[in-house]
């Protein structure tokens, strides 16, 4: 059972469904490309170990997202699954893992409940791809199911206020991680990952899979990963104009392509030595998307009534903080939003030294 001296979020107070029905939220993910980038997590297995290593490094990234404008304190248990622990032979480590990222999740959301004329972030668990799922049954499906179960089991214990399904590439496998999160009687907020085929492995388009998954009783369907905004967004039209439910769009903030439509398929524009010649996942930097990009993806996406926003792998909190600004918001780090005005060559600020801004034009 969970400890009882864990703070914890009060169901049903503003929570995810008032909120989306107000003005929106946004959701901050990305946190394994950027704690690998920080030096607290291995690129290749990803598995996130840095919970019960670096406690300190995961709940200050947690505040940063949540300084920089997101509603929710997803709790970092993506790939903290039994597949994931089986790989570096520390399935021990499952259930403290777990409960270590919500409890740690859930600290940062009650600080939040102190901050003048702020409302308290909401707690999220955390399920996602298996990677052992196939529709031919070469895996048990019970075996999927029972990896969702123990996950969405603690989520709960844990009073997570919803719990988020992510990055399911095949329908199928997302309609069993929907159905158990319903059977504990929590929120579900579903997003699939759409390959570079602009389909699912199990040949679902992903308009006529979001209407499954809404069928199914999901609130918020939607799309994660894999897409940056200008291959994503298409397919976020095509959900919005499929379903009636809450819209959810994550993008990964990549210049993606027509003719490389996911992070996986993006080649180097430099051509520098990449060990393997891929990008992916350690070499992504030049082909990152700046902050007006991902704002004007958030705009366009709010205007046609996505109400879940937020920014994946590739996430920091500068992104999340250009989604927050996009539409509407100010959060705490609007404070430190950019004011070139007293930039010393190319402010406008009638106080500068007249003949330093002369110098711009030389710059």
């Amino acid at each position: 059972m969970s400890d009882p001296t864990v703070p914890v979020t009060t169901a049903g107070t503003r929570g995810l469904l008032d909120r989306l029905e107000d003005n929106g939220v946004v959701c901050a993910e990305g946190y394994l490309f950027e704690l690998e980038r920080r030096g607290y997590l291995q690129a290749g297995a990803f598995v996130p170990e840095v919970v019960l290593d670096h406690p300190e490094a995961l709940k200050q990234l947690y505040r940063e997202f949540v300084h920089a404008g997101s509603d929710v304190v997803e709790a970092f248990t993506y790939y903290g699954h039994r597949e994931k622990l089986r790989l570096i032979g520390k399935e021990q480590l499952l259930e403290p893992l777990n409960r270590g990222a919500l409890r740690l999740a859930h600290e940062v959301a009650a600080e939040t409940a102190a901050q003048p004329a702020g409302q308290r972030a909401l707690v999220a668990g955390n399920i996602c791809n298996t990677n052992v799922y196939h529709p031919d049954g070469k895996a048990p499906l019970q075996a999927v199911r029972a990896m969702f179960e123990e996950q969405v089991a603690w989520a709960v214990e844990e009073k997570a206020d919803f719990v988020i399904a992510e990055t399911f590439y095949f329908c199928g496998e997302a309609r069993i991680a929907l159905a158990v999160v319903k059977e504990a009687g929590v929120p579900a907020v579903v997003t699939l990952a759409v390959p570079a085929t602009g389909t699912l492995l199990d040949g679902y388009s992903p308009a006529s899979a979001a209407m499954v998954l809404a069928a199914d009783g999901a609130e918020v369907v939607g799309l994660n990963c894999f897409r940056g905004p200008a291959t994503i967004m298409p397919l976020i039209k095509e959900i919005r104009e499929s379903v009636s439910c809450h819209i959810a769009a994550l993008p990964v903030p990549y210049r993606t392509t027509n003719d490389h439509p996911t992070f996986f398929t993006l080649p180097d524009p430099g051509g520098s030595a990449i060990p393997g010649g891929r990008p992916f996942p350690t070499a992504l930097e030049p082909l990152l998307c700046n902050r007006y990009e991902v704002a004007r993806f958030a705009q366009e996406a709010y205007a046609m009534g996505v109400r879940y926003l937020g920014v994946c792998c590739g996430n920091a909190p500068h992104y999340t903080r250009a989604v927050a600004e996009a539409i509407g918001r100010t959060p705490a780090a609007s404070e430190y939003s950019p004011d070139m005005s007293k930039h010393f060559a190319f402010g406008t600020d009638p106080s500068l030294d007249s003949q330093t801004l002369r110098l711009s034009s030389q710059l």
